[in-house]
């Protein structure tokens, strides 16, 4: 069954969703894709403590790769674009082209774009760290301000 928190950070209030106790879901509010508020379960604020200490760390500075169990929730090829966001490192950005190329997938971009926007787990699956051809600022589901926050935060090389 699954349970739900919600805590502050920069970005504002991150809604956390476990399932048997494991991290399965980070949303922003106003995310696009965001699944619907009764999907999140009871609220219990007693299941998240690793994940809101790293979240803590990350958001202070003093964390650059989680170390979280996590439970996806999508397709294979979804999947294998998680995977990639996970091996982009912190403070550095990749193009859609180069995710797909990493797959194996030239010409791929719009359907790792797509996998991309339904990463359930934002922040920690870092889906913020992919960028346009050129490097430019492209599509996040929690908005283009917050994406441009995160990466300026990270210290990326994105243009924009």
């Amino acid at each position: 069954m699954p349970k739900h928190t919600v805590i502050d950070s920069p970005y504002g209030p991150l809604t956390l969703v476990a399932d048997d106790g494991i991290l399965c879901g980070l949303y922003m509010t106003e995310q696009r894709h965001r699944p619907p508020e009764e999907t999140f379960g009871a609220r219990d604020d007693t299941v998240f403590g690793a994940a809101e200490e790293q979240l803590e760390a990350y958001f202070a500075g003093e964390l650059k790769e989680f170390t979280l169990e996590l439970r996806l929730k999508g397709t294979p090829f979804q999947h294998s674009v998680w995977d990639q966001l996970r091996r982009i490192p912190y403070g550095e950005t990749r193009s859609y082209g180069d995710l797909a190329d990493a797959l194996g997938k030239p010409g791929a971009s719009r359907a790792v774009g797509l996998a991309n926007g339904k990463n359930p787990i934002g922040i920690i699956v870092p889906c913020h760290r992919v960028v346009g051809a050129g490097g430019s600022l492209t599509g996040y589901g929690g908005g283009l301000d917050r994406k441009q926050r995160l990466l300026e935060f990270e210290g990326g090389s994105a243009l924009f």
